[in-house]
């Protein structure tokens, strides 16, 4: 998210001067080769912008939930007003005819546009959609959430795409910047241009603070069930909230370190896989908790009963993954061997719910012993009154 970021940040300087910034600040110094599959210096220093927003984030974090709540909601105002105003001034310029074909002829590559191409571009977009995921980490807070989000998200990724397919043509798409080719469309140009970058910069600065959030509350969570050590669990005295400097500290710094030296096809691509998999994972889990927690309260219910639509989502889940290329998946494995590593070593062995589970167990064999004694004593009542028997009978004969 940063990354893209930085690019709009570079692109509205060179809008508003005439000084150069894109190539200078903003490229990782290393890059990789898909055709080689190798990686490659690209002779830039690092990404500058990227870092900054990282740190500005993380400074803002550690201020406070207050201040953080007051930031994002003046970003998002401004972002939907921007919004509103793109829609305004391009709705007169959509041309029925840009929906059609609907999905453009193969053009004798598995990626080169046709059904195969949209399946392919599919999995780079998941990464897109990450913030998504933030907003479930607040759905307490929303009044309604069980009808006010899936209109909210839904209705507005419907809007957009509306939006964004029926301006220009696909063919002129082919750029780094979209959007700025559907404003060239239209014959506002240069004012819309800057008023679409500033809403761009406010966006993706909310969609960076949102994700950031959310994730110190995942790692509160994770530490609280004993898969991370407590100083990620740790609440603020004064605001009752998940807040450690420390952690805050190395959040910031690994995230402004992977921004400054990775590009953004590489961060999209590993965040595809690893949302696509996330995904798999949450519609097995819709499944299990159907039959297993029969009685815990849903404000909201999958529809179309607890099979349909969580089978259908994982298998287009394992559909889009087959337009992963085989360096992403190698970096998602390594990604991977780094969470189980992390598990194994401490999570595994300081998990609440499995110390629980063997708690219960134990508890349940000793609450059998009495049960076992009594058995056993019976038993041996019953063998000792049959010896005697037995030899009252021998003494008779």
């Amino acid at each position: 998210v940063v990354v893209a970021w930085s690019k709009h940040v570079v692109l509205f300087i060179d809008i508003v001067s005439d000084y150069n910034v894109t190539s200078m600040i903003v490229q990782a110094p290393v890059a990789w080769d898909e055709d080689a599959e190798h990686l490659f210096v690209t002779g830039q220093v690092i990404n500058i912008p990227a870092i900054a927003i990282i740190i500005a984030i993380t400074i803002l974090l550690i201020i406070g939930i207050p201040a953080t709540t007051i930031v994002n909601l003046v970003l998002v105002v401004f972002k939907i007003i921007i919004l509103l105003i793109f829609i305004f001034a391009c709705c007169n310029y959509v041309n029925v005819n840009n929906y059609n074909p609907f999905f453009p002829p193969n053009e004798g590559s598995f990626s080169e546009y046709g059904v195969t191409g949209m399946l392919q571009a599919c999995t780079y977009v998941f990464f897109a959609y990450v913030g998504f995921d933030s907003v479930s980490t607040v759905a307490q807070e929303a009044r309604s959430p069980e009808r006010s989000l899936p209109i909210a998200i839904i209705g507005s990724t419907i809007i957009s795409l509306l939006l964004y397919v029926g301006v220009v043509p696909y063919r002129l798409l082919d750029t780094d910047s979209p959007l700025a080719e559907a404003i060239k469309a239209t014959p506002y140009g240069l004012w819309l241009s800057i008023f679409m970058d500033l809403g761009a910069i406010a966006g993706l600065t909310s969609v960076a603070l949102s994700v950031m959030l959310s994730q110190t509350r995942i790692f509160y969570a994770m530490a609280h069930d004993g898969l991370l050590p407590p100083i990620f669990a740790k609440i603020h005295l004064q605001r009752a909230t998940p807040w450690n400097e420390s952690y805050l500290h190395f959040l910031g710094v690994f995230c402004a370190i992977v921004s400054g030296i990775c590009r953004v096809d590489i961060l999209g691509e590993t965040s595809s896989i690893a949302a696509l998999i996330t995904y798999i994972f949450v519609q097995i889990t819709v499944i299990v908790i159907r039959y297993r927690h029969k009685d815990i309260p849903r404000p909201f219910e999958v529809p179309f009963g607890p099979w349909l639509i969580p089978t259908v989502g994982s298998l287009l889940c394992i559909l889009l993954m087959q337009g992963i290329t085989k360096t992403t998946g190698y970096r998602f494995l390594v990604w991977t061997a780094l969470g189980q590593i992390i598990y194994f070593s401490y999570g595994f062995w300081h998990s609440k719910r499995r110390k629980s589970i063997k708690s219960a167990s134990i508890s349940s064999a000793v609450g059998l012993l009495p049960t076992v004694a009594s058995i056993t004593e019976q038993y041996t009542q019953y063998g000792l009154e049959s010896d005697l028997a037995n030899e009252n009978s021998e003494s008779k004969v």
